[in-house]
């Protein structure tokens, strides 16, 4: 089987992935989930004329210089005066308030002067001034939210003021995450000088939770099919909709986990890419659940997890742009040399901004996929197609942020 190229890759992962069932959740858990439906607004915001500022609701053409108003009345926000303003009148009013009927105008306090009589404009308004007009932020039926746009904390306070107590979203997607390796522990637990601490799993758990699905830590399984068909069985019986496994996706006697994948009933799509790190990604399907086979190098993982896992937890949020172009463009602080065949993700580092305020990129010197420290301190992937020439500080390059 030949390389697959890294888009028709993603291409294969994406194909067919459809958004698990909505449920409906309070407000105070909305926030990064994905609506399942377009929202419209269940009310009118504001609901009537309210007063933007403290001060005296009249009528415009009373407002004259010098001229005193009888203050008839008071309007705290939340508290609506029952009269109405007739002419020489005002009421006073605070912000928030419903501007009473007759009124047309607020005059802030600052502006006027009390006296005998009531109180006195020492500035001239306009009419409508400091007044919001009922629907000025939206209106009953309006469609605020579009299905599929992740939730922030500031498109959940629109949910709120449009009067939805609970919004209708996708179920967050179960990611079951099963390291393989007898060299893996767990950091903290007792080891032997051969073994070493196994870290992928846990940067992959936090990108799944990032992108808005569960991730189901199932351990790590040892080289051997009884472990490994264990583990599986357990996504399955959790209900995962995609199994992650981390390491054991390479060529080798020991690497076990295609082959207790496919003797589960693992339909293969693939298991080479034309990209380093992360030539060794296994792509299948075991019934309705998604398998992504994930290299066991930690920088091979995370790359991988950010191209494929990350995009796919999206889909099946019901993201519409889950597959779309994430780079952006960069120029090159230091010259590269030409690349080969494969697509390199590059770890750089951004030093600046030149003088259209692109970002200026330079790569670290080391690269090795074994090295976290590297990946940890780079702010970004620089992407190398395959085939592509040496390039010169100032020439343009795509960037992937971290």
């Amino acid at each position: 089987m030949s390389l697959l190229p890294v888009e028709d890759a993603l291409a294969r992962i994406l194909a067919g992935a459809t958004p698990t069932e909505p449920e409906d959740v309070a407000l105070v858990a909305a926030s990064g989930r994905t609506p399942s439906a377009d929202l419209a607004a269940l009310r009118t915001q504001p609901p009537f004329p309210s007063s933007a500022m403290d001060g005296y609701a009249a009528r415009a053409e009373d407002l004259a210089l010098g001229r005193a108003l009888a203050v008839v009345g008071e309007a705290p926000a939340g508290r609506a005066f029952a009269g109405s303003v007739g002419p020489g009148q005002a009421v006073r009013i605070f912000t928030g308030a419903p501007v009473p009927a007759g009124a047309d105008t607020v005059i802030l306090q600052e502006n006027v002067e009390a006296n005998a009589e009531g109180v006195v404009p020492t500035v001239v308004e306009a009419k409508g001034r400091h007044v919001r007009p009922a629907g000025l932020d939206f209106r009953e039926g309006d469609v605020l939210i579009r299905a599929g746009k992740r939730l922030d904390p500031r498109a959940v306070a629109l949910a709120a003021a449009m009067g939805r107590p609970t919004i209708p979203v996708h179920r967050r997607p179960k990611v079951a995450l099963l390291a393989t390796g007898d060299e893996l522990v767990r950091p903290g637990d007792p080891m032997r000088p051969d073994q070493i601490v196994a870290s992928n799993i846990y940067a992959v758990a936090g990108m799944v939770e990032a992108a808005g699905g569960d991730a189901l830590d199932l351990g790590i399984a040892t080289d051997d099919f009884p472990a490994l068909e264990r583990g599986i069985a357990r996504a399955e019986a959790l209900g995962a909709d995609v199994i992650v496994t981390l390491g054991g996706a390479s060529v080798g006697d020991h690497d076990l986990v295609q082959s207790a994948l496919t003797a589960r009933g693992m339909e293969l799509g693939f298991w080479r890419i034309a990209m380093r790190p992360g030539k060794p990604l296994i792509f299948g399907r075991l019934g309705r659940t998604r398998i992504l086979g994930l290299p066991g190098n930690p920088v091979s993982a995370i790359v991988c997890a950010h191209l494929f896992l990350v995009p796919l937890v999206r889909a099946l949020c019901g993201d519409p742009s889950a597959g779309e172009d994430r780079s952006e463009l960069a120029v090159l602080a230091e010259s590269v040399p030409a690349n080969d065949k494969r697509q390199d993700y590059v770890r750089v580092r951004i030093t600046g901004r030149d003088a259209h305020g692109t970002p200026k990129v330079a790569q670290f010197s080391r690269q090795d996929s074994s090295m976290l420290r590297v990946f940890a301190e780079a702010d970004a992937l620089m992407i190398r197609p395959p085939g592509a020439p040496a390039a010169a500080a100032g020439d343009a390059v795509r960037i992937i942020r971290l």
